[in-house]
C-alpha cells in the first residue's frame, strides 16, 4: 500500500536507508539533498519504506503543482527491490489529486508507458571510469585531443584553489546572463548546496586558470559511492578558444582513472553538450520526463507564469 506523507510525517532515517540501499541510488533523492533544493517536500512511500517517491511541490496563484527542482536531474521512484513498470504506474497514479499539474523527471530505471499523462525522453551521458587512463584517452575524439593540446600551449593549469562564489560568479557573468533561467534564489540554493557538500567532503571544485591566474573554467564534482556527478560547471568566453574546460575534464579523468565509479555528466539533452560529453568517450543513457495536466481550462492560463517565475 502506498501512503502520501506530508513533509513533517516523513521518517527521514527510514527514507535515507531506502535511498542508500536502492537499486537505482541517486544522491538527489537523499533527504538532506531534497531539503536543500526543495524545502518542505512531501512523499509517497510504501508502508515499510522499501519504495519511495519524493513529491517536490510548489504553489502559485492557488495552484498546487509538482516541478523538478533545479540541481536535481533525476528523481522518481527509488526502491530496494526490482522496479517494474506496474510499480512506477502505481506510484504515479497515487500522486494526490490536489497537485493539479505535474512536470517532473523520473530516473533512468523508471519506465512509465501509461496513456495518463505525457512522457518525453531526455538524454544523460555517463563515463565508466574503471579503465586505466590510457584506455580512457584512447576513446577521446580528435577535437578533444586538439583542445587539450591547445590548453597546454596556452599554459592553462588546473587546481582546486577555486571557491564556490568564484565558480558561481563565472557562470553568472557568462552563460547565466544569456540563459536567464536562474535567479538570485536559485544561486543562493546552489551556493548552500555546494558549500554543504564541500564541508562534508562530498566533492571538490576544480578550476582551470590562465597563466595570469584568471579563472577560465571551473566545475564542482559531487561524489556518491559508485557515481560522481559533474554537478555544476562554468566557463568564460575565452575558454572556447583556449580549451580550458577540455583540460579540466581531462585532469579529472587522469586523477581518477581506474576507479570503480561512473562519471555522470548530468546532461546531453542539448545536442552541443551531448557531443561535448560524447567526445570524452561517454555513453548516452535516457530517462523520462513526465507531465500530467489536471488543470481546468481557466487554470491553464496560469501555466505560462508558473513555468516562467517558479522558484
Amino acid at each position: 500500500m502506498i501512503k502520501y506523507l506530508r513533509s513533517t510525517q516523513i521518517d527521514k532515517n527510514r527514507w535515507d536507508n531506502c535511498i542508500s540501499r536502492s537499486v537505482n541510488r541517486r544522491i538527489y533523492a537523499f533527504s538532506w539533498y531534497l531539503d536543500l533544493v526543495c524545502p518542505g517536500w512531501d512523499a509517497l512511500v510504501t508502508e515499510d519504506y522499501s519504495s519511495v517517491f519524493p513529491l517536490t511541490h510548489h504553489r502559485k496563484w492557488m495552484i498546487n503543482y509538482l516541478a523538478q527542482p533545479f540541481f536535481a536531474q533525476q528523481l522518481g521512484i527509488f526502491s530496494i527491490g526490482k522496479i517494474t513498470e506496474p510499480l512506477v504506474t502505481e506510484f504515479i497514479r497515487a500522486i494526490p489529486g490536489k497537485f493539479r499539474f505535474v512536470e517532473i523527471h523520473l530516473n533512468s530505471v523508471n519506465t512509465y508507458a501509461s496513456t495518463e499523462g505525457k512522457t518525453t525522453l531526455r538524454v544523460n551521458y555517463e563515463l565508466d571510469m574503471t579503465p586505466v587512463y590510457a584506455q580512457l584517452t584512447g576513446n577521446y575524439a580528435q577535437n578533444t585531443r586538439r583542445n587539450i593540446r591547445k590548453a597546454h600551449e596556452s599554459e592553462i593549469t588546473c587546481n582546486r584553489a577555486t571557491g564556490t562564489s568564484e565558480l558561481i560568479g563565472l557562470f553568472r557573468e557568462n552563460f547565466g546572463k544569456k540563459e536567464g533561467k536562474l535567479n538570485d534564489t536559485h544561486y543562493l540554493v546552489l551556493q548552500r548546496l555546494i558549500d554543504h557538500c564541500l564541508m562534508n567532503n562530498l566533492g571538490y571544485i576544480l578550476g582551470s586558470k590562465t597563466k595570469t591566474g584568471t579563472l577560465s573554467a571551473g566545475a564542482f564534482f559531487l561524489f556518491d559511492q559508485e557515481r560522481v556527478y559533474f554537478l555544476f560547471a562554468a566557463s568564460s568566453a575565452e575558454a572556447r578558444e583556449n580549451g580550458a574546460m577540455f583540460l579540466l575534464i581531462d585532469e579529472f579523468i587522469a586523477e581518477n582513472a581506474g576507479k570503480n565509479f561512473l562519471l555522470d555528466f548530468e546532461g546531453g539533452n542539448d545536442p552541443n553538450l551531448g557531443r561535448f560529453y560524447k567526445s570524452f568517450g561517454a555513453f548516452a543513457v535516457s530517462y523520462q520526463a513526465l507531465q500530467l495536466n489536471r488543470l481546468s481550462k481557466t487554470a491553464e492560463r496560469g501555466l505560462y507564469f508558473i513555468r516562467k517565475f517558479r522558484k
